[in-house]
């Protein structure tokens, strides 16, 4: 059995692993239970009483966080010359076509958002079984398939987040980090979790929300009441 650390053990002097939180409590504990000596992510896990493996029953969306997640989105727009002026100006870090796909191919991903047009799309299809297992590839649900390169562009900056229901029923993403105040998590946390809710599948039977944890990167999960969302 490994031993715990000095930092670990301090951690979980604050915390009590058989209590549900208030949303507003275990926001406030994020910084508490943070051991990092970067500016840890704070992430949180919704796990849902669907079947992801029936195509009724699939959970993905898109959300936009009213503070963003506190992370540097590195956003590539694959795009026609006419769209390349649009997308700088909107802050996209890389933008153009053909020298993009051929680096693709070579093996660079290193990136965080694709955003394309539609008229491309037949290009882009090839690179599916490199951007598909890392998440990247680009798509009409997720808003990154679009005419409207800036705009696009713009959100993802701002604080848009593409999610999806895992093998598990597990959706899992990042809201913020633990330099956030615990109000600015809580709006966050409070907008991905109204999203999740909008998008209940119609044959989804019994409790839709069965649970959902806080924590920070290598911390411990807080679990979190549902109806404080709602608070």
């Amino acid at each position: 059995m490994a031993r715990l650390t000095k930092n670990r053990k301090l951690i979980l002097e604050k915390i009590d692993p058989a209590k549900t939180y208030s949303l507003s409590e275990a926001a406030a504990l994020m910084k508490d239970i943070s051991a990092t000596k970067f500016d840890a992510s704070v992430d949180i896990d919704v796990r849902l009483g669907v079947d992801p493996r029936k195509a009724d029953q699939m959970v993905r969306g898109v959300a936009t966080l009213p503070h963003g997640t506190g992370k540097e989105v590195r956003v590539l727009v694959l795009c026609t010359p006419d769209k390349e002026a649009e997308a700088t100006a909107a802050g996209a870090n890389f933008v153009g076509l053909d020298e993009y796909i051929d680096k693709i191919k070579g093996g660079w991903t290193d990136v965080d958002v694709i955003i394309t047009m539609p008229s491309v799309m037949g290009k882009i299809g090839a690179l599916g079984k490199i951007l598909g297992p890392r998440k990247l590839m680009p798509n009409p649900k997720s808003g990154t398939v679009t005419m409207d390169i800036g705009k696009a562009v713009t959100e993802v900056k701002q604080g848009k987040i593409d999610f999806r229901v895992d093998k598990f029923g597990i959706v899992h993403t990042s809201i913020g980090k633990v330099s956030f105040t615990p109000d600015k998590i809580i709006d966050n946390a409070k907008e991905f979790y109204s999203t999740i809710i909008k998008l209940k599948p119609v044959k989804a039977k019994g409790t839709y929300v069965k649970s959902i944890y806080l924590s920070t990167t290598m911390s411990p999960g807080l679990k979190v009441e549902p109806k404080s969302f709602d608070e």
